[in-house]
């Protein structure tokens, strides 16, 4: 696993070890910010189930701003602190230990807005819908913001509506990526 480009690119990025952690794999991730390259000029990003860190660290290193990495497990924190330690750019990033819901709720209440939000839960256990309609309603979507899901192919994904467009979606293997945009 590394970072594949812009300031970070070849840095190699440690893994969560044993199996709570599923880290995207390099050519999910080259797929994921091919799609995203028009969104990446700066702002905030917040990436809700983190795990390593590497979508988090891989869109700093593209060009955003800073990066909110957030993950309920201990082992995962550690490997994330580590690999933005690598970086040697560790104002870029604020790491919170929570669980998504509980995340949500503190970013909203500190006033945070985010640009780019990357969501990319264990597949077994997604709240998508639950988790964009807490963003929503928590006010932490710019204008504009751009939300990219990773899942599997039979996720239960947000529809779209009069504020959330789906911009692009694709299948790869058994992963989906989709992209959407707010638009209040």
């Amino acid at each position: 696993m590394r970072v594949i480009a812009g300031n970070f690119g070849g840095l190699r990025l440690d893994a969560v070890k044993g199996r709570e952690t599923r880290p995207t794999t390099d050519k999910i991730k080259e797929a994921i910010f091919s799609m995203l390259m028009p969104y990446l000029n700066g702002g905030q990003v917040l990436d809700l189930y983190a795990g390593t860190g590497g979508l988090g660290i891989e869109a700093v290193s593209r060009g955003m701003d800073h990066a909110t990495l957030v993950d309920r497990q201990k082992a995962a924190i550690e490997v994330i602190e580590k690999n933005i330690a690598k970086t040697h750019h560790e104002d870029d990033f604020t790491v919170l230990k929570v669980p998504a819901a509980a995340a949500l709720t503190r970013l909203a209440s500190q006033g945070a807005v985010f640009d780019l939000i990357l969501l990319d839960p264990p597949y077994a256990k997604e709240k998508l819908k639950a988790d964009l309609l807490a963003m929503e309603t928590g006010g932490l979507l710019a204008e504009g913001a751009v939300i990219m899901i990773e899942s599997d192919q039979v996720a239960d994904l947000p529809e779209p509506s009069h504020n959330l467009e789906l911009i692009k979606q694709k299948d790869y293997g058994i992963t989906r990526v989709s992209l959407y945009q707010y638009r209040p």
